[in-house]
């Protein structure tokens, strides 16, 4: 079955997409049907080679009918020309064009070196350099080659346009058009060492499907590569301060309270900001957050999350599109409930084996039988009392894995006691810390599944509601435990947060600017820790695992894998 059925493929495809199909088509797919890309260090040093030909520069004149020119013949050496050729369903941006007269010569300037091959040039490198040849020929121009520039070496490499290099270039454009025609992602490499420095290896996770689809690659590894970062660089930009502002400098978005800069971070390095309370984004660099797919999210003072502002949303409407078919589908969406909330509940049980000073093993056993009841359950309804009766059992033994820190009879004791799970508002310190940590793990999820594509508002098991975040909901159902709540246990069990960083406001308790502030250090220590993937084997950080996680459930969703594979640990 296809991803979904789109509108007809454009009529021009861009000569950049023939390479890139060449090299890998599913490479292709996700660049030009689901508008991905992420940045790397080849990229990064690919475009910053490029730059001199990206500006436009001299001039192409135009072929009269007669195929003359419109005067004297003259020297050609134009830059950044754009150009189509309806007839060969092709467009391009050439970088440089050299010539006289009616004669010229494609230029095509690449990053890396000159490879050891009797053509001179990749192949992929020189069916982008003939297809920008096929449309300077269908307007008017002579044009029996090109040249490749290979910026590493300083080599230019000419390629002839022969036939056999004419019908490669041709059948590669059909083939391209066939495949976004048939709205169906081609399946990924095998084991090819062409995924290592791909920059949409994270993304594309050739390894980790091919794990969880071995019909179509019977060759895959049973281990899976870590082609991604273990750690992303990028990190939140947290402001609290009530009355701060978030003004652009240069590269820079800095904090100020009034004269006073508390605080400033390099802006390609800001995954995301979060603003709580009175604390304010100026208009120029909400702009360049928006520019640069910088979610912007804004919470209450007491942590509570409200919602987030965000640029355009992702070219890839075909997921979006299959998660409202999904969502719609009462067999499928509750297939997807069953997996997060049994995944929650195994979790909560690890924890409690974990940390527990004394397991009881009655909750354990419950926990392991409400855990497979939750995957056998007929309906959402019955799937919501199981969680219900996980969480009584759960949070019944919550207390015995907070550690005392004082006698019971000093002051400070009574502080972390918990008796049970209560909100809106918290009514005690654990609770309070509980419900800051879920705010902040609903944020991080839902700015990820914004990135990704997905509508955060749209979920399988939480229903939609007016400014739920349902996607986000049910995304972080199998890390509450892992996440939010190990953060409280170790930053009450470690002296992290005490006390005294509490406040209360008739039978609420909110943790205080000063406490919210290590809480939040705590959180975001925890999500950059580095963990062993249950299933693929290597290890990532938290952060990371959470946006795997959501790239695998829209691979479920298009029908790539089967099932989604839920993050358990032992």
């Amino acid at each position: 079955m296809p991803d979904v059925a789109l509108s007809p493929v454009p009529d021009a495809v861009p000569a950049r997409m023939v390479n890139e199909y060449a090299y890998c088509p599913r490479l292709a797919y996700l660049e030009w049907v689901q508008g991905d890309w992420a940045d790397n260090a080849d990229t990064a040093e690919g475009r910053y080679k490029h730059r001199a030909v990206d500006q436009p520069g001299g001039a192409l004149p135009a072929p009269d009918d007669d195929g003359g020119t419109q005067g004297a013949p003259e020297r050609i050496h134009a830059r950044s020309v754009w150009l189509s050729a309806e007839e060969e369903h092709l467009t391009a941006r050439i970088d440089l064009i050299e010539g006289e007269g009616t004669t010229v010569t494609p230029v095509d300037y690449k990053r890396g070196s000159a490879p050891d091959l009797p053509e001179g040039a990749w192949e992929t490198d020189r069916v982008q350099l003939c297809a920008q040849g096929l449309i300077l020929r269908a307007n008017g121009y002579t044009c029996d080659g090109g040249v490749v520039y290979y910026a590493e070496t300083k080599t230019r490499v000419p390629v002839p346009f022969d036939d056999a290099l004419i019908a490669r270039t041709r059948a590669l454009v059909r083939g391209l058009r066939e495949m976004a025609a048939a709205g169906r992602i081609p399946p990924p490499l095998v084991d090819s060492p062409k995924c290592v420095r791909c920059s949409l290896a994270p993304i594309c996770l050739p390894d980790e499907v091919n794990l969880l689809n071995p019909p179509q690659a019977p060759a895959a590894p049973s281990t899976p590569r870590r082609l991604m970062p273990a750690r992303d660089d990028a990190a939140p930009l947290y402001v609290q301060e009530p009355g701060a502002r978030v003004s652009k400098s240069g590269e820079l978005f800095e904090v100020w309270l009034k004269d006073a800069r508390l605080a400033e971070a390099r802006i390609f390095e800001t995954s995301h900001i979060a603003l709580f309370g009175s604390a304010q984004i100026t208009t120029p660099a909400l702009g360049e957050a928006l520019d640069r797919g910088i979610a912007v999210a804004f919470f209450s003072m007491g942590g509570w999350f409200k919602g987030m502002a965000h640029g355009p949303v992702h070219k890839n409407v075909a997921l979006r599109m299959a998660q409202y078919r999904t969502a719609l589908d009462p067999e499928r969406s509750l297939a997807l409930a069953r997996n997060f909330v049994s995944a929650k509940i195994r979790n909560c049980r690890t924890l409690l084996m974990r940390n527990h000073a004394d397991p009881p093993k009655e909750a354990i056993a419950s926990l392991l039988q409400l855990s497979k009841d939750a995957q056998a359950t007929p309906s959402l309804s019955s799937l919501l009392g199981i969680e219900g009766n996980a969480g009584r059992v759960y949070f019944g033994a919550f207390a015995g894995m907070l550690k005392p820190r004082s006698e019971p009879s000093d002051d400070a004791a009574w502080r972390f006691d918990f008796e049970g799970r209560n909100r809106r508002p918290p009514r005690d310190p654990v609770n309070a810390l509980l419900s800051f940590a879920y705010s902040l793990l609903v944020k991080e999820l839902a700015v990820t599944a914004q990135v990704i594509g997905f509508d955060p508002y749209l979920g399988f098991y939480h229903q939609p509601r007016y400014g739920r975040p349902s996607l986000a909901l049910d995304a972080m159902e199998e890390f509450r435990p892992l996440v939010a709540d190990s953060v409280v246990l170790t930053a009450v069990n470690t002296g992290v947060i005490t006390p005294g960083d509490f406040m209360t406001g008739g039978p609420a308790v909110a943790l205080s600017p000063a406490g919210r502030k290590k809480f939040i250090q705590a959180f975001e220590n925890r999500l950059q820790s580095e963990i062993t993937h249950p299933i693929f084997g290597y290890r990532v950080s938290y952060r990371r695992v959470l946006e795997v996680q959501l790239r695998l459930l829209g691979r479920v969703l298009s029908g790539e894998i089967a099932d989604y594979p839920t993050f358990t640990t032992r």
